[in-house]
């Protein structure tokens, strides 16, 4: 049977529109980029940047980076545990884990890991709400399930706590957030989600914060930040 060239390029068309639709959407992986999200309205939670603005930032976050944009470069903030993520290192050092993310190691002091470049500190009270905010990276559609965000908060002097002394933490004050609180984006790549909670009875001092996301059963990816409660 012959085609005519109209008839082959219509044919083509059709095929390659076909394979683009049945072609999965890349899956990227979520951090956290603010730990001190402050809205506009408090009573209207909107995490886009045109709803609030934000005072305190994850571990050496670059600064005038576009929401969502630090997947491939700058460099990647995707960080997975690797091996028995319960024994991993909590923050990426850029040379472990499964996904090996930005360098997010403890500086010395705590505060040279911001400012400049990078974001400011989280400075904030016991009992005062953090609210904290994440890019959706396809990962809160409807077919999706809303896995868990645990937060978890630990101390260690001179050094990050360990997972297993985070994971400690967590059980005896639990802290959880919705992965799907999300507000409304051009791609849902890029949709603003977010969570907060109340910060928990602490003495003062610099504690490690970890944003630890559950994407499936095992498969977890953390962002870390230094708090400093007054």
């Amino acid at each position: 049977m012959l085609f005519s060239t109209t008839t082959y390029a219509t044919v083509l068309v059709s095929a390659l529109a076909i394979f683009g639709h049945l072609t999965p959407t890349v899956q990227a992986h979520s951090w956290a980029d603010c730990i001190d999200w402050r809205f506009k309205n408090p009573k209207k939670l909107d995490w886009s940047d045109k709803g609030g603005r934000c005072l305190g930032y994850a571990r050496r976050y670059p600064t005038g980076k576009a929401f969502g944009s630090l997947d491939s470069a700058d460099p990647s903030r995707h960080y997975q545990q690797a091996g028995n993520p319960n024994k991993a290192l909590p923050c990426s050092d850029h040379h472990h884990g499964k996904d090996v993310g930005s360098d997010e190691t403890r500086a010395n002091p705590p505060s040279g890991a911001y400012g400049g470049k990078y974001g400011p500190m989280t400075k904030t009270r016991v009992g005062n709400m953090l609210c904290v905010r994440w890019p959706a990276k396809n990962h809160a559609e409807k077919n999706e399930d809303d896995t868990i965000v645990q937060i978890n908060f630990a101390k260690r002097e001179g050094k990050d706590p360990s997972q297993q002394e985070l994971l400690a933490e967590q059980k005896k004050n639990p802290l959880t957030l919705k992965y799907k609180s999300c507000g409304k984006a051009t791609t849902s790549d890029k949709r603003p989600c977010g969570g907060c909670f109340k910060v928990p009875r602490r003495k003062p001092g610099i504690y490690l914060l970890q944003w630890r996301w559950m994407l499936n059963e095992g498969e977890w990816y953390t962002s870390c930040a230094d708090v400093k409660i007054e």
